[in-house]
């Protein structure tokens, strides 16, 4: 399936950006142009059931093959954010980015400790702005109004296509390419314990102090000084 893809700058080297489970390439409204100043062209996508592109079937595999039928091959960084690095990492050996970088990846959705069934997200199509603040306190006025526009726009069969038998973790048993976790201190996709057993893996992982789950929003500074020498 083509998607819907949003570009900034015109630059020499290619960053792809994949957003999360409920929101749209208009998620990384300060990322696309601070990534567009340092001279990359980007491109940020809608993936299927969300923001303009096209709607269903859904499911992990149907999402990382439209990042492989509408992205270039080989960009020079792809980065994914939470359902984005599940679909990035399941798409990557196809789309070969010279890095990527997996911003709190749901890759152990059901899993025993801090798992979660995205079934629950269903239940925030319709959320108030007052439920959207509550949840995110430390976002900006503008991340909120985004993520009412992105709401209204995502078909939440895209959460209950994850759920109940597709419960499966997607952990990378290795990265494909170098590759960096970055992990939320404050989110609830991760144990204590992970960073360890995915330095083991060979990913490099690096925590992002007091962020909660949509780093990027959370605390953009701390997101983009997470990217050094990856980007």
């Amino acid at each position: 399936m083509q998607l819907h893809t949003h570009e900034w700058g015109a630059g020499d080297r290619i960053a792809v950006l994949v957003h999360g489970i409920m929101s749209d390439h208009r998620t990384w409204r300060r990322v696309g142009p601070a990534l567009a100043d340092r001279g990359y062209r980007v491109i940020g996508v809608d993936l299927r059931g969300h923001g303009r592109s096209p709607r269903g079937p859904y499911g992990a595999e149907l999402f990382a093959g439209d990042l492989v039928d509408t992205l270039p091959a080989g960009p020079e960084i792809a980065i994914g954010h939470s359902l984005g690095g599940l679909a990035l990492s399941l798409a990557v050996e196809r789309l070969r980015p010279a890095r990527a970088v997996y911003s709190d990846p749901a890759w152990a959705l059901g899993a025993v400790g801090r798992g979660l069934d995205p079934a629950v997200f269903a239940q925030l199509k319709g959320a108030s702005r007052g439920v959207v603040s509550a949840f995110n306190p430390r976002w900006e006025e503008a991340d909120v109004d985004i993520e009412l526009a992105t709401l209204a726009a995502w078909d939440s069969d895209t959460a209950l296509a994850l759920s109940g038998p597709h419960l499966t973790d997607h952990t990378p048993e290795r990265p494909v390419v170098p590759s960096m976790v970055q992990i939320a201190e404050k989110g609830f996709l991760f144990t204590e314990d992970a960073p360890a057993g995915l330095t083991a893996r060979g990913f490099e992982v690096r925590t992002v102090r007091g962020a909660g789950h949509t780093i990027h929003r959370d605390d953009f500074d701390g997101f983009m000084a997470g990217l050094d020498g990856w980007i």
